[in-house]
């Protein structure tokens, strides 16, 4: 395991970190055991959030007994001070601990939101308060635009930035990760696998840990998993290896989706997805996640064409920042059914 250290933390934090958030689909021995693993194999990052169901109890039941094991972060998706406020207390429970290292603003993409939780009585007072109370360490922030997100960081209230990173979604190369590491902010990659779409999973793994960033994040729910994860990263990668990531990442980029989210489907057609597929669904095919993603959506998907609503003027289209062409790639997803 490759250790670094921590932006300003001074922590020596492992280059593989636990994502919890599937934690609840799982027995919760089988959690207990995939947890336990990972700390006894080095991973000494653990990731989770208020929203994740009962991610955060499984923690304090599984893994609490070992707090001094691990960097502990979690997040509030609250926008105002008293609902961040009682979400940070019931963390603090649910996970059997005093304190959490970081509290991240969690899911911020666009600037009312970031508004609110950053103004008198949002969800950042709440965070400063229990920094000053000793419950929370660090404060950061996550969010799907890296756009916004760099212009967020440059006011220098946080410690911490959490985004995207995957062959699929290399935008936080441009600018954001630059500036993070300029500020010395913990730098947090997630979602390596695109939320189980992107294989093959060790390539996924290597892509993220090639680059500038301390920790990447992946979602494990099995000691198979885990160690799967954990191999990805024996070995550095060289620079060769890079240059042909770097070229797979602008090849499968090429979608442009940053999942951000402002597209609403009538249909419900969880565009993003179908998006971010689309290029690595051509290449080289789905992990078994991301085939049955498509097998329960297919009849939405296969009535995008024929929505009325849309044929002028697709509804989706209008509310992307972007202005891609997401009408157009639905369609073509429809035509592999």
């Amino acid at each position: 395991m490759k250790y670094s250290t921590f932006g300003k933390s001074g922590y020596k934090v492992s280059s593989l970190g636990f994502g919890a958030m599937n934690l609840p689909s799982v027995p919760l021995e089988q959690a207990r055991e995939a947890l336990n693993y990972a700390l006894d194999h080095g991973i000494n990052y653990i990731d989770t959030a208020a929203a994740y169901r009962n991610s955060e109890e499984i923690i304090g039941e599984c893994i609490s007994h070992r707090r001094q094991d691990y960097f502990l972060a979690t997040k509030t998706g609250a926008r105002d001070y008293a609902t961040a406020k009682a979400e940070i207390e019931r963390s603090l429970v649910r996970m059997k601990t005093d304190h959490v290292d970081l509290l991240q603003i969690h899911y911020v993409n666009n600037v009312t939101e970031y508004k609110k939780a950053m103004e008198v009585g949002g969800a950042y007072e709440a965070a400063l308060e229990a920094q000053r109370e000793g419950k929370v360490r660090f404060i950061g922030i996550s969010g799907h635009r890296p756009d916004l997100l760099v212009k967020w960081i440059a006011k220098e209230q946080f410690s911490q930035i959490l985004f995207h990173l995957n062959l699929a979604q290399p935008f936080a190369l441009d600018e954001l990760i630059p500036k993070a590491a300029e500020m010395n902010l913990m730098r947090v990659a997630m979602k390596p696998l695109s939320g189980g779409f992107i294989q093959p999973v060790d390539r996924a793994i290597r892509y993220p840990y090639s680059q500038d960033v301390h920790v990447t994040i992946s979602g494990m729910v099995s000691v198979k998993e885990v160690q799967e994860n954990l191999d990805a990263q024996r070995k550095e990668v060289g620079q060769e290896e890079r240059h042909e990531l770097e070229q797979l990442a602008l090849e499968l980029g090429e979608h442009d989706c940053r999942r951000c989210n402002y597209c609403s489907c009538p249909l419900e057609i969880p565009i993003p997805d179908v998006m971010i597929a689309s290029k690595f669904r051509e290449k080289f095919g789905l992990l078994p996640k991301g085939d049955g993603f498509f097998q329960r959506h297919q009849e939405k998907i296969t009535s995008c064409a024929d929505h009325d609503p849309c044929k002028v003027v697709p509804l989706c289209e209008a509310k992307c920042p972007y202005q891609l062409p997401m009408s157009s790639v639905v369609q073509k997803a429809a035509s592999f059914y």
